[in-house]
C-alpha cells in the first residue's frame, strides 16, 4: 500500500494547499495527515479546505514542535486500521517548498526499498539562502563525527521512513527540529540502510516562511554535542587540579596521571551514562570499556606530555593542557560509537 503522507504545519500558507491539490490530483490513492501543530485560529478555514480536499487533519491544541507533530502522525498511522498496510509514511513540509514530483521519488524509492530510511536530498548552490546552507554544512559534519556516516541533507524536511521504524521514533524524546537529525541517529543505531535521492531546492521568498531559529533550534540539533563538551570542560579541570595537586606534593608524571584519571574518569563516566548519552545497557561492559578507554587515552596522553617536556622543553602543566585538548575528540567519538552505542537490537516490525 502507499505510504501514508504526512505534513506538519504551523501557520501555514496558501502552499499547503498546493502541496495537498497536487497530491490529490496526480496519486489520489495516497493517504494524507496533515496536522495542526497548534496554529491561530484564523488558519482554521484553510485547515477546513484541506478536508475538502480529503485529507484527514490532526489537532494540536498548542505548539508542540514538528517533532512532536510527526510523532502524532506516526501514532496515527500505527493505531489506525485504515493504514495497517501502508509501507511507511513521507514527511513533506507545508510551506510548497517539496515538489510533488519528488514527493512522488521519495514514496516510490520507499516502496521499492521498503526497509530503507529514504532522505530527499537538496543541492546547496548559490541560490540557497546562507542559513540553509551554514546549518546544512555544519550539522553533516557533526552528524559524521557523532555517528560515522555522512548524510550530504540531514536536515531536509522530505523523507521516507519504513514502517519498522516508526514504533522506536515515537520513544524519541526530542520533539522540535532536533527530532529530525535524532531520526538519522537512531536509523544508524538500528543499522538501517540510509540512502539519499536528490530533489529539486525551491525557496520560496528566501525561505521566509521556516518555522527555524537558526539559533535556538540549532542548539537544540547539537544538544548532545554540547552536553558532552561543558562535560569534559568540567572533566579536564578537576583531572588538572588532581594531576596539579599530586605534582605538586612530589609525585612524579606517570602517578600523577594515575590520580587524575582514577577521579576524573570515575566522575566522566557517571555523568557520560546518565546524563549526557542516556544509556539504559548494563553498566558493568560499559564500565570495563570506559575503563579501557582511559587507560588508551592515558598512555597517549602520558607518551604525548613526556615528550613536550623531555624534548620540546615545554613546562608540565601546559605540555599536559595540549595534550588533553588534542584527545577531545577522540574522546567524544569513541564514547558514542564504542562505550555507550545502542545495543544493535533489531526494530520491532510494526
Amino acid at each position: 500500500m502507499e505510504p501514508v503522507l504526512v505534513i506538519p504545519a504551523f501557520q501555514p500558507t496558501e502552499g499547503l494547499l498546493t502541496v495537498v491539490e497536487e497530491i490529490r490530483s496526480h496519486r489520489p490513492l495516497m493517504p494524507i495527515l496533515v496536522i495542526n501543530d497548534g496554529s491561530k485560529p484564523e488558519h482554521g478555514v484553510l485547515f477546513e479546505r484541506v478536508r475538502q480536499l480529503g485529507a484527514t487533519v490532526l489537532e494540536h491544541a498548542i505548539n508542540l514542535g514538528k517533532g512532536q507533530a510527526i510523532k502524532t502522525a506516526i501514532n496515527e498511522v500505527l493505531i489506525n486500521p485504515a493504514y495497517a498496510q501502508a509501507v511507511g509514511i513521507v514527511t513533506a513540509d507545508a510551506d510548497g517548498q517539496h515538489l510533488s514530483k519528488d514527493v512522488f521519488k521519495v514514496a516510490d524509492s520507499l516502496l521499492g526499498e521498503p526497509t530503507t530510511l529514504w532522505i530527499g536530498a537538496r543541492a546547496f548552490d548559490e541560490d540557497v539562502p546562507f542559513r540553509s546552507q551554514l546549518g546544512n554544512t555544519v550539522t553533516r559534519y557533526v552528524f559524521k563525527l557523532l555517528v560515522g556516516r555522512m548524510i550530504y541533507d540531514t536536515q531536509s524536511g522530505l523523507r521516507g521512513i519504513p514502517r519498522h521504524l516508526l514504533k522506536k521514533l515515537m520513544t524519541l524524546r526530542s520533539t522540535r527540529y532536533e527530532f529530525e537529525l535524532d531520526m538519522l541517529i537512531e536509523a544508524a543505531h538500528q543499522k538501517l540502510a540510509i540512502k539519499e535521492t536528490s530533489i529539486q531546492t525551491v525557496y520560496i521568498d528566501h525561505n521566509s516562511s521556516s518555522h527555524f531559529r537558526p539559533l535556538l533550534d540549532s542548539v537544540r540539533i547539537y544538544f548532545v554535542f554540547l552536553r558532552f563538551c561543558a562535560l569534559s570542560i568540567v572533566t579536564a579541570l578537576l583531572d588538572f587540579v588532581v594531576f596539579s595537586i599530586a605534582f605538586w606534593f612530589g609525585s612524579t608524571i606517570f602517578a600523577s596521571f594515575i590520580f587524575a584519571r582514577l577521579v576524573a574518569g570515575t566522575f566522566n563516566f557517571v555523568v557520560s551514562k546518565q546524563m549526557i548519552f542516556r544509556s539504559e545497557a548494563s553498566i558493568w561492559p560499559e564500565a570495563l570499556k570506559f575503563s579501557c578507554l582511559v587507560l588508551a587515552l592515558m598512555g597517549i596522553s602520558y607518551v604525548l606530555v613526556h615528550a613536550m617536556v623531555g624534548y620540546l622543553g615545554l613546562n608540565v602543566l601546559v605540555s599536559k593542557v595540549i595534550a588533553e585538548f588534542g584527545l577531545f575528540l577522540l574522546s567524544f567519538a569513541a564514547q558514542r560509537l564504542l562505550i555507550f552505542s545502542r545495543p544493535d537490537e533489531p526494530v520491532e516490525a510494526a
